[in-house]
């Protein structure tokens, strides 16, 4: 049976979207109101894409044979991302800024595939380079923390035990990349000042490392009887 959200067609088309909002993160399509600068707008843009790998990877669980406890988490973080991309994106419609709508453009593609594992790769926008995204061993992630085109297709591949091990410790460096990308925003001058925005990233902050703790405890209670051979 066809799975809605395959790694591949995730890799090509989260590639896609990313590289339509990284050249010009600031442009907008209208005057809006002009409480932000260039590095709120790109900050926004880049986590919604950021999110977006989260509800993905989480969305697996229930597929992928999961323990209940991490199903439980996996849900929780899924949920409370999409009501964040949800926030992000009208922050910017409200400023008639480009949204970015990563998991609308996963749902239109899995719908129109018929054909399980149909690899998207092929996918291209005028003027944008796919390879220019990763390194050509397909292993470097294209953002903070954020998984690989390879760590992805591991994981879809990955099932029971391996599957929880490998969602924790990738979702783990996960929420570290959002820690560092809200550092990088109130490091900027004059950014982060927006009431909304600042609210929203420092939950974003302090979320973020209560479920990193909730993750390394259950790393720790699920796998310290472990083999090494069934935490590689």
């Amino acid at each position: 049976m066809f799975r809605p959200y395959r790694a591949r067609s995730f890799v090509a088309l989260f590639a896609v979207t990313l590289l339509a909002f990284w050249g010009a993160p600031h442009r907008a399509l209208a005057q809006g109101p002009t409480d932000h600068n260039a590095a709120d707008v790109s900050f926004v843009q880049m986590m919604i894409i950021h999110h977006a790998q989260a509800v993905v990877m989480s969305d697996w669980a229930p597929t992928h044979a999961a323990s209940p406890a991490l199903k439980t988490l996996a849900s929780r973080i899924a949920l409370s991302q999409r009501d964040e991309i949800t926030m992000m994106q009208h922050w910017l419609e409200e400023r008639h800024l480009a949204v970015p709508d990563p998991l609308h453009m996963l749902t239109d593609s899995a719908q129109k595939t018929s054909m399980p594992g149909m690899s998207m790769s092929g996918t291209s926008m005028p003027g944008m380079s796919m390879p220019s995204m990763t390194a050509p061993n397909d292993t470097t992630p294209v953002m903070h923390g954020m998984l690989s085109p390879a760590q992805m297709r591991q994981l879809d591949a990955a099932h029971g035990a391996d599957f929880d091990h490998l969602y924790l410790t990738g979702m783990i460096r996960h929420h570290q990349g959002a820690l560092d990308m809200v550092a990088t925003l109130f490091s900027t001058p004059g950014a982060g000042q927006q009431a909304d925005l600042f609210g929203f990233a420092t939950d974003v902050d302090a979320g973020q490392r209560v479920e990193i703790a909730r993750m390394q405890a259950l790393l720790n209670s699920e796998f310290k009887t472990l083999t090494p051979s069934q935490t590689r």
